[in-house]
């Protein structure tokens, strides 16, 4: 049976944890704030660099582009963006098993796969995938310099006939307690077609640049604000779970200390009883 001692200990031990779980919540929270504000901030930019894109593709006959082209997609590339570390709840296994899913979908097909994080590209790797690149301790601080990378990997990819299609699978943040995991088709880009072109083909407009011009300045720019939209959402997803696990750790960490003080409290109160009625007994045996 435990001594007093052993449970002290016990105690101690918890409560050291729970004051590392409770600073790791502080941290992630402070994180988050910042994090939270950038992805917010960069939605309004990349939803209308879309509109604008489709909108000018609609009013281009045949529009030609090396990123516009169509073919089967018997090679596609996944662009996997995981958390850095761990002790962020069920993050980084949603992120996984939902990327598993996809890549189930495309069976038959050849897959190419980018992680951006470390905790993907460690899982993904033992389960025997090779990565044309890796990009790891990147969300912590998302950085436009590091999108702009990947966009120009996977546009030279696509441009060269190298791969057919391009997929984000990352956590679109959508509140503190929940998130949003998505599979977004990065390329081709998708043109807009019936209601959508005529709703936004009402108004004409002269393009003093030609057709080529245009796409080769959008284009690039689109893939761009995607992929950093993508990695903004996701290194906001990761601190609201990291946060959301820590408050959970800490919680649980009190009651723990809760439970073991009121067993520790009955041992001792069992202890002095007993010492109690020894004394009582050996003062009887005495008289």
């Amino acid at each position: 049976m435990p001594t007093l001692l052993d449970f002290r200990r016990r105690i101690r031990s918890v409560k050291n944890t729970q004051q590392i779980t409770r600073a790791m919540k502080f941290v992630a929270a402070a994180r988050l704030r910042r994090a939270q504000e950038a992805a917010l901030a960069a939605r309004p930019y990349a939803a209308e660099l879309a509109r604008v894109l489709r909108s000018t593709m609609a009013r281009i006959d045949e529009p030609q582009h090396p990123l516009l082209a169509r073919r089967p997609e018997g090679r596609v590339l996944a662009i996997v963006l995981s958390g850095e570390r761990g002790l962020a709840g069920a993050f980084n296994t949603n992120i996984l098993r939902k990327a598993h899913e996809f890549f189930r979908s495309a069976a038959g097909k050849k897959l190419s796969v980018v992680p951006v994080g470390k905790k993907g590209r460690d899982s993904l790797r033992r389960a025997g995938f090779h990565f044309p690149a890796e990009y790891v301790n990147v969300l912590a601080k998302v950085e436009f310099a590091t999108a702009r990378e990947i966009s120009t990997l996977v546009t030279e990819l696509y441009a060269k006939n190298e791969i057919d299609a391009v997929y984000l699978i990352f956590s679109e943040f959508k509140t503190v307690m929940s998130a949003n995991l998505a599979v977004q088709k990065l390329l081709p880009v998708e043109t807009v077609s019936g209601e959508a072109a005529e709703e936004g083909s009402r108004a004409d407009y002269i393009y003093e640049q030609p057709e080529k011009v245009l796409l080769d300045k959008l284009l690039p720019r689109y893939v761009e604000t995607q992929v950093l939209r993508a990695m903004l959402e996701s290194s906001a997803s990761e601190y609201a779970a990291r946060m959301t696990a820590m408050e959970s750790a800490t919680k649980n960490a009190g009651e723990v200390i809760q439970g073991l003080t009121l067993h520790m409290n009955k041992v001792r109160q069992a202890a002095i009883t007993k010492e109690i009625i020894e004394i009582v007994s050996g003062a009887s045996y005495g008289a």
